[in-house]
């Protein structure tokens, strides 16, 4: 069975191949569901384990309808992977009816060349998941990481089962919310691979800091922030009319 663990960092990534992990999935940002790792630290992550990489190709949080200059990112992101020698990516996109966009994805599926595939948890949001499954199926996608649309992979074993049921070539990996005390279902229901964090949190400082720097309101998945041209052209006059 394969065990993917989802390292944030090259500390993260020792840990799980030294506790026996049979692969990594890379990325940063675990608290917004993950966003594509740096140059630095896939490098270092590639020069510093033995079991396979696949990089998390997601260009920032939010939704999995991408902009053309953001798809564009996703593509050159891809290319390093495949220059760096990585073993696989994870990513995915969606249309904005909360369909599977068959174009795109098969547009990265061609960049990622001999690379495996794994479809992300963004086939959580689709409204056709059997239909998609079989369709991802066909375009060559090795896995689709998936929750079974619910809030836990363990609530979603119903739907993950159905699906595991349907793969042929295409693995169905379930991930969100596995832990030491569950993680036996998964296997007892014959899942080929699983997906877990495993991660806990380690205190770095002694005080409390003196100004928080996290901002919840940039946390909205229906929404994106953007530099605004009139806001900064706005700014730019006061200053310069001063």
């Amino acid at each position: 069975m394969i065990l993917e663990v989802c390292a944030n960092s090259l500390e993260s990534a020792i840990n799980a191949e030294k506790a026996g992990a049979t692969r990594i999935e890379l990325c940063v940002e675990l608290g917004v569901g993950g966003v594509t790792p740096s140059y630095g630290l896939i490098k270092a992550v590639l020069n510093a384990v033995n079991i396979p990489v696949h990089v998390l190709i997601r260009p920032r949080s939010g939704d999995f309808t991408y902009s053309d200059s953001e798809f564009e990112v996703m593509k050159q992101d891809i290319a390093l992977c495949v220059q760096l020698g990585c073993a696989g990516i994870v990513t995915g996109v969606l249309l904005k009816n909360f369909l599977l966009d068959e174009e795109r994805t098969q547009i990265l599926i061609n960049e990622a060349k001999t690379l495996q595939f794994t479809f992300h948890r963004a086939f959580d949001w689709l409204k056709n998941p059997e239909e998609a499954f079989l369709t991802l199926q066909s375009m060559g996608v090795n896995y689709v990481l998936s929750s079974g649309q619910k809030a836990s992979a363990l609530l979603g074993i119903p739907l993950l089962s159905k699906l595991n049921k349907k793969g042929s070539t295409c693995v169905i990996m379930p991930g969100g919310g596995l832990r030491v005390d569950n993680i036996i279902n998964f296997k007892n229901e014959g899942f080929k691979a699983l997906h877990m964090s495993g991660t806990i949190f380690c205190k770095t400082l002694d005080e409390d800091v003196p100004l928080p720097m996290i901002s919840n309101s940039f946390l909205v998945e229906n929404q994106i922030a953007t530099s605004s041209v009139e806001v900064i052209k706005q700014v730019v006059a006061l200053l310069n009319n001063s």
